[in-house]
Parts: structure tokens; C-alpha cells; sequence
């Protein structure tokens, strides 16, 4: 774990770039921190393109401070569209090494500690996947689940893209992760709170109002389901489900950072591609 000091800045947040979309990029493009103290925190499915995702991440790291990133199922993907073909734990390795270059925090490193308003905390940017514990009502087994999903037409992408290499499953990928993060987690002092960064949230209770329940199957584990308890968490910071917004979970802030699709971010009032203020933290939905 190491300590950078966050100065006056501040702590914010975004996920779901998704920039392969021009509309995306731009946003991109114009972000910016507002003080040279600021923290960014990138929530994954920045890209599946390793071009774009370098491209962005340097971006960003040349204007804040500090930059925290954790893959999305996006970046994990090996898309044929992508001239890196690499696939499962050599992908992501070689996005930890990327971001390295580009001096971005990634799961591999130590924690960072936020040391600016609203700190001490440390940021843990987690990488976990899933492994289909969220499943459909009345199924009780991910052939089920995933039998009921395939009948709705509602797949999540991955079945075809994102490959566990070695591991047998991704489940098998998401078992070995959580592992080796709850021990790196309960390592940490037991008087520091905690920011967690994870693509998927920690619990289901996020997923419940998702228009399709059964893509709540790609969407997490309930391994995690008391890691906001365990682990001090001021808040957890998550994406994936583009649906961004802050709730409470048994005392506990939970914040949806997403940006999404342009056909959906051109339907909320609020501009799009707004970084979301982590610490200090201030209700801003009033």
C-alpha cells in the first residue's frame, strides 16, 4: 500500500466510456479535473479495443493527478475487430502492464491512499468478473439460468468474447480473483475506510432494476454480498449497469458511474459525461 496525499482536490469517478462510439470520445476528449489535486477513478469497459483503451487512459493520466483504472468485461473482450489477440489472464496482464507505462494505478498494485478531503481512505480498485450466482428467479443453476436467458434472447456478449484462458470457466477466473482480493483487502489496517472500485457491484440489490433481470447473471457474485460490512467502505464505486445514480445500501453509499451508449445517455437530463464526485462527498440529488 502507498500513500499519495490528495492535496484539496477531489475524488471522482466514471465508468462505461465506451469509446468506440465518436459521441463517447469526445466527452473524452473535453474532461478535465478541476483542481490539479483531483483523482480519477475509471470503473472499466473504457474499450475491447487496446488502442482505444491506451489512447484514453494516456489521456486522462495527462490531466489528473492520479488515475485508478479496473477492467469491464469490454476490455476483456478478444474482439476480431481488435489487432491484440491475446485472450483471458494474458489479456488483462497485458493491460496491467499498459497502464503501468502510462503510471495508472490497476488491481495489481498497491493500494493508493486518498489523503484529501474527506481521507485518509484507501482506494482498492478491484477486478472480480462473476461467476452466475445471480440468477434468474425459479433457476437454480447456471445451465438453467442460462438456458431461461437464451430463451428471452437477452445474452450477455461474453459467452462469445471474453475467454477465461487458463482457467476451465470464468467462474473458476472469478473464484481465484475474489480470493486473492478478500486477502489483500484483510491485510489492510483495520482503522482505514475504504473507497472498493469494481466494475460489477459487490451485492445484487443494484441489479433489481435492470428492464432485463435475467442479464443480472453477468453482473457480479454474491461471494462479495458483505464486503461493504467487512471492509469499512465509505462507498462503492461501480459501473456496467448504465444506470447511473447514488443508493444506500445497509448504511452503506453505493455509486453507478456510468456513461453507456450515447442512445442512452441523450435521454437523462443531466450533461453526459459527468465526473462523478466521490470525496468529499455532498448529496447532490436534491
Amino acid at each position: 500500500m502507498t500513500s499519495t496525499a490528495g492535496g484539496a482536490g477531489q475524488l471522482l469517478a466514471i465508468s462505461d466510456l465506451h469509446i468506440g462510439y465518436p459521441e463517447n470520445r469526445a466527452l473524452v476528449e473535453s474532461m478535465a479535473p478541476e483542481t490539479d489535486e483531483d483523482w480519477l477513478l475509471v470503473a472499466g469497459d473504457v474499450s475491447e479495443n487496446v488502442a482505444d483503451i491506451h489512447w484514453t487512459l494516456k489521456t486522462l493520466a495527462s490531466r489528473f493527478r492520479k488515475v485508478v483504472w479496473t477492467p469491464g468485461n469490454h476490455e476483456l473482450w478478444t474482439h476480431p475487430k481488435d489487432t491484440v489477440a491475446l485472450r483471458g489472464v494474458a489479456r488483462y496482464e497485458h493491460l496491467v502492464e499498459m497502464c503501468r507505462e502510462l503510471d495508472v494505478i490497476t488491481p495489481e498494485d498497491p493500494y493508493p491512499v486518498w489523503e484529501g478531503p474527506g481521507g485518509p481512505v484507501a482506494i482498492a480498485p478491484l477486478f472480480l468478473l462473476y461467476d452466475y450466482s445471480f440468477l434468474p428467479a425459479g433457476c437454480v443453476t447456471k445451465e438453467e439460468g442460462l438456458e431461461y436467458a437464451h430463451g428471452t434472447g437477452v445474452v450477455c456478449n461474453d459467452e462469445y468474447l471474453l475467454h477465461p484462458d487458463p482457467y476451465p470457466t470464468r467462474e473458476d477466473w472469478c473464484r481465484a480473483r475474489v480470493a486473492e482480493t478478500e486477502r489483500r483487502l484483510a491485510a489492510l489496517p483495520e482503522d482505514l475506510p475504504t473507497v472498493l472500485v469494481n466494475h460489477y457491484p459487490l451485492d445484487r440489490h443494484p441489479t433489481d432494476v435492470l428492464w432485463y433481470p435475467e442479464f443480472a447473471m453477468w453482473c457480479g457474485t454474491r461471494l462479495t454480498a458483505d464486503w461493504h460490512r467487512r471492509f469499512r467502505v465509505a462507498a462503492m464505486v461501480y459501473g456496467h449497469l448504465h444506470i447511473p445514480r447514488t443508493t444506500w445500501h445497509e448504511g452503506v453509499r453505493f455509486e453507478e458511474v456510468s456513461v453507456g451508449y450515447p442512445r442512452e445517455w441523450r435521454k437523462r437530463p443531466q450533461p453526459p459525461g459527468r465526473l462523478r464526485r466521490i470525496l468529499p462527498w455532498k448529496d447532490e440529488s436534491a
